[in-house]
C-alpha cells in the first residue's frame, strides 16, 4: 500500500516507520507549511498534522480521491464542514481522536461506566489527561470524547476546563515533559472513589492503530470511526 504522510513530526515519524515495517510505501511526506503537494500516487492519507492545517489536508485528500485517516485534534469544529465535504465528494474518511487499541476499549469501558454511574447523584464526575509538552490543544481529543461519552449517559450537559457548574464535567489537562498521553476518569463522593485510567507507554500504539485503520480502509467508501475498524461497540 502506498501511503501519504501529511503531518510529519514525532507521530508521522512512528507511523512511517510502523508501515514501513509492514510492508508498505511511503511515497509523499508532508511538513505542516506544506501547500504545495499532490497525492498521485497515494492509495491512502494518514494526517497527524496540526490543527491550523488539518482541515486543508483533509479537503485536498478528498480532492484527490484517496481515502484519508486523521488523528489530528484541535480542529473538531469544522468536523461536521469535513464530513458534508467527504459525503459531497463521495470520498472516504475516518476521524478518531485516539488511533490506540487500548484506549478504544477504554472508551467502551467508559460508556459502560457511565451508564451504571447515572443514578447516583452523590457522585461528582472529573477527568485528568497529562500528555507531553509538545502537544497544542487542551484538552486532549481523547478526554473530550470521554467527557461527551459521560454527558450522554448522565445529566451532565458540558464539560469546562474551569471550575464546574454542577452540571458541567471538569477536565483537567496536564501537560509534562515525555508523557505519551494518560487519561483517568473519577467519580467522587464524600465516602470513596471509582476511577478507570488508561496509560500510554509510548506512541507505538496510536500509530499502530493509524496504520491498521489505513490498512482497512483501503477500497472502502464512507465515513467510519475506529469502531468499525475493531468491530467493537
Amino acid at each position: 500500500m502506498k501511503i501519504a504522510l501529511l503531518g510529519y513530526g514525532r507521530m508521522g515519524k512512528s507511523i512511517e516507520a510502523i508501515a514501513v515495517n509492514r510492508s508498505h510505501n511511503i511515497v509523499l511526506k508532508v511538513s505542516d507549511a506544506d501547500s504545495n503537494y499532490d497525492f498521485a500516487d497515494a492509495d491512502v492519507a494518514i494526517d497527524f498534522s496540526i490543527p491550523s492545517v488539518a482541515v486543508a489536508n483533509i479537503k485536498k485528500a478528498l480532492d484527490a480521491g484517496v481515502p484519508v485517516i486523521s488523528g489530528t485534534t484541535g480542529w473538531l469544529d469544522h468536523y461536521d464542514d469535513v464530513i458534508d465535504y467527504c459525503k459531497a465528494k463521495e470520498g472516504t474518511f475516518l476521524y478518531a481522536s485516539n488511533f490506540s487499541l487500548g484506549v478504544n476499549l477504554f472508551f467502551e469501558l467508559n460508556k459502560k461506566l457511565s451508564e451504571l454511574m447515572s443514578g447516583f447523584s452523590e457522585y461528582t464526575t472529573e477527568i485528568e489527561e497529562i500528555h507531553h509538552t509538545q502537544k497544542l490543544d487542551a484538552p486532549s481529543g481523547t478526554a473530550i470524547t470521554l467527557a461527551e461519552q459521560i454527558i450522554e449517559h448522565t445529566d451532565y450537559s458540558n464539560w469546562t476546563l474551569d471550575a464546574p457548574k454542577a452540571t458541567e464535567i471538569q477536565i483537567d489537562a496536564k501537560r509534562i515533559e515525555g508523557i505519551p498521553g494518560t487519561h483517568e476518569v473519577t467519580y467522587n463522593s464524600e465516602v470513596d472513589a471509582i476511577s478507570i485510567k488508561h496509560t500510554a507507554h509510548s506512541r507505538q500504539g496510536f500509530a499502530m492503530g493509524a496504520v491498521i485503520a489505513a490498512e482497512w480502509i483501503k477500497d472502502k467508501k464512507g465515513i467510519f470511526s475506529m469502531k468499525d475498524v475493531l468491530n467493537i461497540g
